[in-house]
């Protein structure tokens, strides 16, 4: 694959006009704008494959005031900018900018339409509640939009360099629709014959992909972005250079006009950029030093899994350090945090598992190894990874245990651990499963403490007979009632956890990508420690400090940002007026892509 990959990279040119270090949503986002207003662009990417980050997240956007706010068929009222503003000020606190505030709920709207209008991407409205839907501004709907599905075989050859879904939340790389259509007809199968039949249908189709293509090519969620994004790249004669790592920065009399690149085997070569060079490559979560400084779990000697791609190794900050800028931790949350587990893959080595989904369901709780419930089970991984940190401040591991019934397991599954029919035979002898006919035999098997247990869920179930949660508020959302099931009654996040056997799995902290990271204008300029702007060097996506300032008000507020900024930037770059898209843009967009 490594040599078909180097083959279907472009030769390095010497010069252009925008050079974009990451292949991302945020450098590909950023090449596309500047491209459509006729600049010369070349992207570099480290990695053999381009999509970065964005190719294995969930496509999310989150854009206050999008044009498929399905709420405009609906009785609810509309949404507006100034309850856009309300919730960002409660939940951003003494980190609201209000000048990248306004810039984001201005231009995210015009960001989606000029994608839309002018390239492959497409969106499609989605149900995602904001996290805190509750808080003054906060939306049962509306705000966030996921890439629509793609036939990605139309790449052609450079479908060997889409980076793949990421593989543990995938079915031997089976792609799931983001509505979970695809995931409700699976567990399903053995109970009933019409969804026997879609699972049979999406199998048949899934194996001939395989059998054609060497991969699943109808892709969804980010995946679909990404390749979306590539498509429209490549198609306005973008080179992305992939296995083509940037070493250094060229700067010359104070301004950046270039960098040095390397491809293997080939040494390293200058590229010179006449307008800038923007660093897109992801963050630091794969950063070993930068995290142990950042993260306060790893500080205290934790374990970190991150799902990321092992490529985000934190070049962008590197490479801005160099000429001037500093990354400094400046958020109370310096990342995006996931739960996750680490599924045992033989000799040594695991996959990482993101928990999206069981955390939400009836008759799965999470506890520290005290045995004791310490949050709200339902809520956005953001915000259960938080306290996660919190309630494990005193202790050298930052980890809880996810605690259901058998009835329960067999329903939902539990991790990688997957719902009947498939056994769990597998992850009970592998270890990523703890099993024991009671709770006691559970804790001391999973290292709970047991009495801790046993009164835990004593409490808990005296409440959750009546689907009640008067500790932590469990299923009082429409956020926390999204991921759940419906025909749980009266709460379809609560059930009370019953007879054994029971089961135990280790959840530790991940993270979805960094939320520090390098100061920049609103336009994306890099800024040296003394607040000037470092001439001619540009930065997005995760290699720009968060607008959100460490916090996670909902579904694809690091997309949602990290394309209205690249849209921005690349604007910006082009020399183009930011307050609007013109019709002598839209002629000029025209031109290029012919």
């Amino acid at each position: 694959m490594k040599q078909r990959n180097n083959t279907n990279t472009p030769p390095i040119p010497a010069t252009c006009d925008v050079l974009v270090i990451g292949a991302g949503a945020g450098g590909l986002s950023t090449a596309i704008t500047a491209r459509k207003a006729g600049l010369d662009v070349v992207v570099v990417e480290k990695a053999e494959v381009f999509g970065g980050t964005t190719a294995f997240s969930g496509g999310v956007l989150w854009i206050p005031g999008n044009r498929h706010d399905m709420r405009s068929d609906a009785r609810e009222a509309p949404d507006t900018r100034e309850a856009a503003r309300t919730y960002l000020r409660g939940e951003l606190g003494a980190f609201y900018d209000e000048d990248a505030i306004e810039a984001f709920l201005e231009h995210g709207p015009r960001m989606l339409e000029f994608f839309e209008r002018e390239t492959d991407v497409q969106f499609a409205p989605t149900l995602y509640p904001d996290y805190h839907p509750d808080a003054p501004g906060g939306v049962d709907v509306g705000r966030s939009v996921v890439a629509a599905p793609y036939d990605a075989s139309r790449l052609g050859r450079d479908l060997a360099r889409l980076r793949p879904p990421l593989r543990s939340i995938t079915f031997i790389g089976m792609m799931f629709n983001s509505s979970n259509a695809d995931l409700k007809h699976f567990f399903n199968a053995t109970r009933s014959l019409a969804s026997a039949w879609y699972v049979a249908k999406r199998l048949g189709s899934h194996l001939r992909e395989l059998a054609i293509h060497g991969r699943g090519v109808q892709v969804t969620s980010g995946n679909a972005l990404a390749a979306r994004l590539a498509k429209s790249a490549l198609d306005l004669r973008i080179p992305i250079l992939t296995a083509t790592a940037a070493r250094e920065l060229i700067v010359e009399a104070g301004r950046v006009t270039g960098a040095v690149v390397e491809r293997a085997g080939e040494g390293g070569q200058r590229i010179a950029a006449r307008r800038a060079v923007v660093l897109a490559g992801g963050g630091f979560s794969h950063d070993a030093v930068r995290t142990a400084q950042t993260y306060a779990h790893l500080q205290r000697g934790g374990t970190h899994a991150s799902p990321v791609p092992e490529d985000n190794t934190g070049d962008g900050a590197r490479l801005a350090e160099r000429a001037g800028a500093r990354v400094t931790p400046r958020y109370p949350q310096p990342a995006a945090w996931m739960p996750v587990s680490r599924v045992p893959r033989g000799k040594g080595r695991f996959a990482v598992f993101p928990h999206l989904l069981d955390r939400y369901k009836p008759g799965i709780i999470g506890v520290t190894r005290r045995g004791e419930r310490f949050t709200n089970e339902a809520n956005s991984y953001h915000d259960v990874g938080a306290a996660m940190i919190e309630a494990c401040r005193g202790d050298a591991q930052t980890a809880m245990w996810l605690i259901c019934d058998h009835a329960t397991i067999r329903q939902y599954g539990l991790g990688y651990a997957k719902p009947a029919p498939v056994p769990l035979g597998p992850m009970l002898r592998n270890g990523y499963l703890a099993k024991g006919r009671t709770l006691a035999e559970l804790a001391q098997r999973a290292g709970i403490d047991a009495h801790g247990l046993e009164a835990t869920v004593r409490r808990y179930n005296e409440h959750a007979v009546r689907g009640e949660d008067p500790a932590f508020g469990r299923g009082t959302t429409s956020f926390n009632r999204y991921l759940a099931d419906p025909a749980q009654r009266p709460n379809p996040c609560v059930a009370p956890i019953g007879d054994g056997p029971y089961y135990a799995l280790k959840v530790v902290m991940g993270d979805l990508g960094t939320f520090d990271g390098l100061r920049t204008s609103v336009e994306g300029a890099v800024l040296a420690d003394d607040g000037r702007a470092i001439a001619g060097l540009y930065a997005v996506g995760n290699d720009r400090a968060s607008i959100m300032g460490g916090n996670y008000p909902g579904a694809g507020i690091t997309l949602g940002p990290i394309m209205t900024f690249g849209y921005l930037t690349g604007r910006h770059l082009a020399g183009l007026d930011n307050a609007v898209d013109s019709s002598a843009d839209a002629a000029r967009a025209t031109r290029v892509a012919a």
